[in-house]
């Protein structure tokens, strides 16, 4: 069983000489409208864009498309006086909220949720897997829920914001996390009961519509596929393959799983959501932020459980040799938010990171 991938990236822009965030989308996708189409588009703010991958059949097809779409934005981000930044937050700040695009929808979230709005201009990483099936998406998602905190831990990459260093490893999770429906899914009974809270979503006013549910695993709103955007959007093109390998066998394993009849497992939505807190703010067991004694919550989601169960998957896919490599060269250069900090560490200069942030954006 082979899943399709693809993935949507979402980069900020930032001015190439004050390396503050700037409000040039416009000018970028200009740029890119002829060469690339809808595979960079707007994002909400005017300060990001967003890199939609085609279907991919396997990873080394998937990382050959992120590598083109991202140097096609970043081109044309330089070409526009600015540079494509990998960061999951605004790392140096900017003149004040980036105004969202003039289309009708978002004129509407402006006014529905006000200023929610004004501190969302953060990127992530979202990860589709083929599936096609609503009720099999349905409980797909059921199955990936406890292990959206290790895919949160091993991805986080935004521990600044507008010039401070937060002390988390996502705090863009934090920030989005001021959405009604921000946070992990739910556990659901199947298809008609994801149709009726939903439903019951949009009538209450928390949501416009499912495009507004932003559960960090879902069936996607668009697409036949099951969207996982746990992730902060990753500084290179391997570390959102790694992203990508992980995700598509989690789910492989978990459609697995859901055809032989096993149930998912039991998780508390508030155990996972305290569980998805802590790899906010601390990461991995060796990033820089230690966890504090006693804490026991990575037993249930740590990395060697996440390999060992999703290694029958990684196998039948030739991916395992991949994967683990990419994680043994995530250990040793650390985290998103440890390289973050390493660069500011060498000068104190904040624009050094963006620099770096750029430049990895783009290395291949």
């Amino acid at each position: 069983m082979e899943l399709t991938v693809g993935v949507e990236e979402e980069f900020l822009l930032t001015d190439a000489t004050t390396r503050r965030t700037v409000w040039r989308s416009a000018e970028v996708l200009r740029s890119t409208a002829q060469r690339v189409g809808d595979g960079i588009v707007p994002e909400m703010a005017e300060a990001q864009v967003e890199t939609v991958s085609r279907v991919c059949a396997d990873l080394s097809e998937l990382r050959a498309e992120l590598l083109v779409l991202r140097r096609e934005a970043a081109r044309a981000a330089e070409t526009a006086g600015c540079r494509l930044v990998a960061s999951g937050t605004v790392v140096l700040g900017s003149p004040g909220p980036p105004p969202v695009l003039d289309q009708p929808r978002y004129h509407r979230i402006v006014e529905r949720f006000g200023p929610v709005v004004d501190q969302q201009c953060v990127c992530s990483c979202h990860v589709h897997v083929g599936i096609a099936d609503r009720e099999e998406a349905v409980q797909v998602v059921n199955h990936l829920r406890p292990w959206l905190p290790a895919l949160l831990a091993i991805s986080g990459n935004s521990p600044y914001w507008e010039g401070r260093d937060t002390g988390y490893h996502s705090w863009r999770t934090q920030l989005w996390g001021r959405w009604p429906m921000a946070g992990p899914p739910p556990r659901l009974t199947g298809a008609h009961e994801y149709r009726e809270v939903v439903a019951d979503l949009v009538d209450s006013g928390a949501i416009l519509d499912d495009a507004m549910l932003y559960w960090y695993a879902r069936p996607s709103h668009h697409q036949p596929t099951v969207e996982v955007r746990v992730a902060d959007v990753p500084q290179t093109v391997d570390d959102t393959v790694l992203i990508a390998a992980l995700v598509k066998a989690l789910a492989t394993t978990a459609l697995a799983d859901v055809r032989a009849g096993r149930a998912a497992p039991h998780v508390a939505d508030q155990v996972l959501r305290a569980a998805c807190w802590r790899a906010s703010r601390y990461g991995l067991p060796e990033d820089a932020a230690a966890p504090p004694a006693g804490d026991r919550s990575w037993t249930a989601t740590g990395l060697s459980a996440l390999v060992n169960h999703i290694s029958p998957a990684l196998d039948a896919a030739g991916e395992t040799g991949f994967a683990l490599n990419a994680l043994r060269e995530r250990r040793a250069g650390g985290s998103g938010s440890l390289r973050q900090r390493l660069a500011h560490r060498r000068r104190g200069r904040l624009e050094d990171v963006v620099d770096m942030l750029a430049e990895r954006a783009v290395a291949g």
